[in-house]
C-alpha cells in the first residue's frame, strides 16, 4: 500500500504469497499501481499524480486488515468507491473505523443499518485532520487513520488507552512521512503530518502470528525443538511470548539486524491468567487455547470479547476446540477458563470444523500434530494467510 501510494519504484522482499497480500496487491493495480514479481521479488510503482479511483470493485476477499486500511487509503482519493469481501468479511463491523472516517469528512456506508460490506465511500479532496481517542485497541482502525492522515489539512492525532503495534507508525517513518509516538502508562498518542510516501526498499521480517503456532508446537510436542528464523521484533506483536514464559516455556531468544530468533524446546507448560491487554489484536488467542489445554492447572482468558468479531466467533470457536481436546471449560461473560490435561499426549482424537477462520485451522492442526490426531474441516482458509503452514508443518515432523 506504501509503495503504490510513493512516486516511483519500491522493491518489496520476504513478502507474503497469502490471498490476502495477493488481493491487496490487486486492489492497488485497480487504483493504477503497476506491480510485477521478479526473482522472488516485488517491484511497486506508483502513479506520478497518485491512485485514482476506479468504477470496479474492490474485493478484499477474507482480510480484515485489507479492507480497514484500505478504507483510510481511499478517503482522500476522490471519487465514489465500492469495497466488498467474502461471505465471513461481509459479517465484521466497519463501524469503528466509518465513524472516525466520518469526522474526517469521508462518507462510508453499508448497504442497510449496519456498517458491513459491501461499502460504498465517497473520498473527499478536503479531508479534515482529527484528534481522535480509541474506544478499543484496535491497530488496523489506528492505521486506517494514519493512512488517511496523510491526505488531510493538518496533524492527525490518534490516541489509545492500550498500546498496539506499531508496524505501521514504522513504516511511515521510513517512507519519509513525519510521524511522532509517545507513550504514557499502557497507551500511546500518535501524530501524523500530511505526506506522500517516498518510494523503498522493504525488507520484510517473518509474522509473529504465524510463528505462535510453532512455537506452541515446538513447547507442547513430546520431541519438541523448533528453531524460528526472523520474525519482527515488534514489542506489541510478542506479547504471546510473555505469557508463554509465564506459563513455564523454555524459548532463548536473540536479536540480529534481520529480526528476532527463537529457540523453543518441550515445556512442562502451567495454568495462567491472560488479559486482553497482553495480546490486543488476539490474533494468538487460538494458539494460545491449544497450549492451555496442554497444560496443568487452569489457564484464565479475560476481557475476550473481541474474539466475538473476528473472520469467525473466536471466543465460541475458542471453547469448541478446547473441549474437542478434552480440556474442561468455563465461561464469565467475555471470559473464559481452561483446565487442561497437563500434556499434549492426553489430548483427544477429534473432529474440528474450522469455520472460515484461519487461525481456527492452524491452531486445530497444531493440537491433532502433537496430540492424538483429528480431522480437520475447512483448512483451505489457511491460504488466506500462510499457504506453506501444512508443507512446514509436516517438514517439522
Amino acid at each position: 500500500m506504501l509503495s503504490a501510494l510513493a512516486n516511483g519504484k519500491s522493491v518489496v522482499r520476504g513478502l507474503s504469497l497469502g490471498e490476502d497480500v495477493g488481493r491487496t496487491a490487486n486492489i492497488m493495480r485497480q487504483l493504477g499501481a503497476t506491480i510485477e514479481e521478479a526473482s522472488g521479488l516485488f517491484l511497486v510503482t506508483g502513479l506520478p499524480q497518485g491512485l485514482r479511483a476506479t468504477d470496479e470493485q474492490l474485493y478484499c476477499g477474507n482480510s480484515g486488515t485489507t479492507i480497514r486500511l484500505l478504507l483510510g487509503i481511499l478517503s482522500g482519493i476522490k471519487g465514489t468507491h465500492r469495497v466488498t469481501g467474502d461471505a465471513s468479511l461481509s459479517r465484521r463491523p466497519m463501524d469503528r473505523v466509518a465513524i472516525p472516517l466520518n469526522l474526517m469528512g469521508v462518507r462510508v456506508k453499508g448497504e442497510g443499518p449496519a456498517i458491513t460490506p459491501p461499502l460504498t465511500l465517497s473520498g473527499s479532496e478536503t479531508l479534515q485532520s482529527i484528534d481522535y481517542t480509541m474506544p478499543r485497541a484496535s491497530a488496523q482502525v489506528k492505521s486506517a487513520l494514519l493512512l488517511a492522515g496523510l491526505f488531510a489539512h493538518g496533524i492527525t492525532i490518534v490516541r489509545e488507552d492500550v498500546r498496539t503495534r506499531a508496524n505501521t507508525e514504522e513504516m511511515l517513518s521510513a517512507a519519509g512521512i513525519v510521524v511522532t509516538s509517545t507513550d504514557h502508562g499502557d497507551g500511546r498518542v500518535v501524530t501524523v503530518e500530511p505526506g506522500r510516501p517516498q518510494p523503498c526498499e522493504w525488507n520484510v521480517p517473518g509474522d509473529p502470528s504465524q510463528a505462535a503456532f510453532f512455537v506452541v508446537a515446538g513447547l507442547i510436542h513430546p520431541r519438541g525443538d523448533v528453531k524460528i528464523a526472523a520474525i519482527y521484533d515488534g514489542a506489541e506483536r510478542l506479547g504471546y511470548l510473555s505469557v508463554l514464559n509465564r506459563m513455564g516455556a523454555h524459548i532463548t531468544q536473540s536479536r540480529t539486524a534481520e529480526g528476532l530468533r527463537l529457540h523453543v524446546r518441550h515445556s512442562e507448560l502451567r495454568g495462567t491468567t491472560i488479559h486482553c491487554s497482553e495480546i490486543p489484536s488476539v490474533d494468538e488467542v487460538p494458539a494460545l487455547v491449544v497450549a492451555a489445554c496442554a497444560a496443568a492447572g487452569e489457564t484464565v482468558f479475560v476481557d475476550m470479547s473481541e474474539l466475538r468479531i473476528k473472520e469467525s466467533d473466536r471466543f465460541t470457536e475458542s471453547i469448541r476446540l478446547a473441549e474437542a481436546l478434552g480440556g474442561s471449560v468455563e465461561v464469565d461473560g467475555d471470559n473464559f477458563s481452561i483446565t487442561g490435561m497437563g500434556s499434549a499426549k492426553d489430548f483427544l482424537p477429534f473432529e474440528f470444523d474450522a469455520p472460515d477462520d484461519h487461525r481456527m485451522a492452524m491452531a486445530s492442526s497444531v493440537a491433532a500434530f502433537c496430540g492424538q490426531g483429528g480431522v480437520i474441516h475447512g483448512v483451505e482458509s489457511v491460504d488466506t494467510s500462510f499457504p506453506g503452514f501444512f508443507s512446514l508443518l509436516t517438514s517439522a515432523s
